[in-house]
């Protein structure tokens, strides 16, 4: 399953359309800054020196003239790096993964929580138990199960180990962007 698995990501990775966020048609926009783009490029190169297989991707899409300048990477998929390569390991927030096979649910848990961050995860399966036990075992701020990026904003967001203190989004957030304070006055 792991190569098919394989195959077909790439095949999906590689339709995805980059350009501008006001073109309704477009999958995937820009990073937020020049100094952002050079950071992800320098995990890019991190993971060939690691020793990945570049499944697809690894460098800087040609956008045409009018937005070459922009802060463009490609969307990247690895295999074959060991579990403590820095680009597992590390927070990137760039467009890329590393894609690694696991034989038991209890091991890709295991795989999934040895680490010190905690933002999001997804999980994408048929079986809902499996859903259900997967994403209670998970230890993140939120769990997409057979979706991502898919939330209601009144719903609580944040993460849990070091990727973030506190929650955004409904009463979680006001209480997050408000400092309490009692006073008491004797009269």
């Amino acid at each position: 399953m792991f190569e098919a698995f394989v195959q077909r990501l790439k095949a999906e990775v590689e339709k995805l359309k980059l350009g501008v966020p006001e073109d309704s048609t477009v999958d995937f926009g820009p990073l937020v800054s020049q100094e952002h783009k050079e950071k992800v490029l320098s995990y890019y190169r991190l993971a060939v020196e690691e020793g990945a297989t570049i499944v697809t991707g690894d460098g800087v899409p040609d956008m045409g003239t009018e937005l070459n300048a922009g802060a463009w990477v490609e969307p990247t998929i690895w295999t074959g790096l060991s579990d403590d390569a820095r680009v597992i390991r590390e927070e990137i927030f760039g467009p890329c993964c590393h894609i690694r096979p696991f034989d038991t649910e209890e091991e890709v848990i295991e795989l999934a929580n040895d680490t010190k961050y905690g933002l999001a995860a997804a999980i994408w399966t048929e079986n809902s138990a499996r859903a259900s036990r997967v994403a209670e075992a998970m230890e993140v701020g939120i769990a997409w199960v057979n979706s991502w990026f898919l939330r209601d904003l009144r719903s609580a967001f944040g993460g849990a180990k070091e990727s973030g203190i506190g929650r955004e989004g409904g009463v979680h957030g006001l209480e997050f962007y408000t400092e309490l304070k009692n006073v008491c006055i004797k009269l």
